[in-house]
């Protein structure tokens, strides 16, 4: 029953104010507790780290593949100047946020963090995919060429060394990070996908017997509705399972994928230090 359905009396259920309030406040109780349920079976919220960001620029690039302009943002570690020469960590974003967001959402000093810890130094790099899942329609607007025939080369105008990239993506990024390497397995030396938005039906499914699991990290939730599909997908990888499946208290939202963070980022930045 809805709770304007309490506050109207519906199906002659409620007599009286003092059953309306009655009511009302169980109502209210139940609400608390699966609230206070959520939250436990989400875990301790990530904290984004509380160190200084390096060279962060938000620009507009002109992107063919997809038929307008894009955001395209990059970030150097803190200490590293413009990150001239670094590998490169593309980032995909979800579907309710843009290039606009990276650096609310802490990404640059996630960086810095990462390389103050002992990760071989890189740079970001995410340039805006719409709301496309990162396919968009092959033609007109299509995020995945830009992804493969774009982005490198503006990676490179900005003196980074885009010939060593990996991804990262949370949601639909995540999924999107997975088609990329699906579609171009030499593209990229890892992907990082943190609750990829991925269901039972999708392609990615098939795929994944393709992908090469050392080359593959997944994390996600064990409160987050996609889990199940995000598992079935890892049991599919190929090469023996992928690299990271990890399962942990946390739902689909930022204070998981800020705790996971981490983790992700010291993945991707190994795989970016071999050879």
């Amino acid at each position: 029953m809805t709770r304007r359905a309490l506050l109207t009396g519906g199906a002659g259920l409620l007599v009286g104010g003092a059953a309306v309030v009655g009511a009302d406040a169980a109502t209210g109780g139940r609400l608390r507790g699966r609230v206070a349920r959520e939250l436990a079976d989400e875990g301790p919220a990530g904290v984004v780290p509380d160190v200084p960001q390096g060279r962060v620029r938000l620009e507009r690039v002109r992107s063919r593949a997809r038929g307008r302009e894009v955001g395209l943002w990059t970030a150097a570690p803190h200490g590293h100047g413009d990150g001239a020469g670094l590998p490169v960590v593309l980032v995909l974003h979800g579907a309710s946020a843009t290039t606009a967001d990276l650096e609310r959402f802490g990404f640059a000093r996630f960086l810095t963090a990462a390389v103050r810890d002992g990760a071989p130094p890189f740079v970001l790099a995410g340039a805006d995919g719409g709301r496309t899942r990162w396919e968009g329609d092959g033609a007109a607007d299509d995020p995945q060429r830009m992804l493969a025939e774009e982005l490198p080369g503006w990676c490179a105008e900005r003196g980074f060394d885009a010939g060593r990239a990996a991804a990262y993506g949370w949601s639909m990024g995540g999924y999107g990070a997975l088609r990329a390497l699906a579609l171009r397995p030499g593209g990229l030396r890892a992907v990082a996908a943190l609750s990829p938005a991925v269901a039972r039906d999708d392609a990615l499914l098939e795929e994944a017997a393709t992908l090469d699991g050392r080359r593959v990290g997944l994390w996600c939730g064990t409160a987050d509705p996609l889990l199940p599909a995000v598992q079935e997908l890892a049991e599919r990888v190929g090469g023996g399972g992928p690299a990271v499946a990890a399962w942990a208290p946390g739902a689909h939202r930022r204070r998981y994928w800020d705790r996971v963070t981490p983790d992700a980022l010291r993945f991707l930045a190994a795989a970016l230090a071999v050879g």
